[in-house]
């Protein structure tokens, strides 16, 4: 007997792979639909003064930008990275939350800011009663999305690999907050002289692909392979995990 030209076993057989390699597709009956969305934190207020609040201190101690712009960008790249790769919903909009709420630590110290970060989350998603399955699946996917004591991120389930992808890809003069730019530091001038960036998932390929475009006249190329080693592994890994290559072209040239 036989689906669409498939036999029964072969279809068991791929479900069971399935929740091989995305172990929190079967924590939770996938029909069971979340009790918050994305679009839910957006309007939440305690979520936003964490957002803003954390973006300011960084801005005091000279990061680049952290804040609503970066938290809405990420949240969307994670969930077009499940999208493309085939994930249901649940997954996408748990990704989705995760990359909104990723930052939120910074509110109290950029220092082990994924892990305050999570903890944060938990209670915000308690809040609104999200399953402790899929609040596990956040925090673990917050917790997991690196640091700035050189310990790299790593994927743990696909929401998390989803997060990491999005995360590293936003390199863009937009998120330098520093105004004058005889001061700015590197960080500064990488950012500022990526003038586009765009993270491309070939399901077909089984590739993701960071697409950037740099001005060259405010930073040579190489400034960014010296900076962005440590996303670049994290990008490789997260890809990995969720069975694809990762590449990097720049200005039209693949160098990765």
């Amino acid at each position: 007997m036989s689906t669409n030209g498939e036999s029964i076993p072969e279809i068991i057989g791929e479900a069971a792979a399935v929740r091989a390699t995305k172990p929190e597709a079967a924590a939770r009956p996938a029909a069971v639909a979340l009790p918050i969305t994305v679009a839910d934190l957006e309007k939440d207020p305690e979520v936003r003064a964490y957002i803003e609040a954390g973006n300011a201190n960084l801005a005091v101690i000279g990061f680049t930008e952290h804040g609503l712009r970066h938290a809405n960008l990420v949240s969307h790249i994670a969930r077009n990275v499940l999208r493309r790769l085939g994930y249901d919903q649940r997954e996408q909009e748990l990704a989705a939350i995760a990359g909104y709420l990723h930052d939120i630590g910074n509110a109290i110290s950029r220092y082990d800011h994924s892990l305050t970060g999570a903890l944060l989350a938990r209670d915000i998603l308690r809040r609104y009663g999200v399953a402790p399955e899929d609040i596990a699946i956040v925090m673990g996917a917050i917790g997991s999305h690196g640091d700035d004591t050189q310990r790299l991120g790593e994927p743990v389930h696909a929401v998390s690999a989803a997060l990491i992808l999005a995360d590293k890809s936003d390199v863009h003069r937009s998120r330098v907050q520093n105004p004058d730019q005889s001061k700015f530091d590197q960080h500064d001038r990488v950012n500022y002289a990526a003038v586009s960036s765009f993270l491309r998932v070939d399901p077909g390929e089984k590739s993701i692909t960071l697409e950037l475009t740099i001005d060259t006249t405010i930073a040579p190329v190489m400034h960014y392979f010296e900076i962005f080693l440590p996303r670049m592994l994290m990008s490789t890994r997260a890809a990995e995990f969720l069975g694809c290559t990762f590449h990097i072209n720049i200005n039209g040239v693949e160098l990765l």
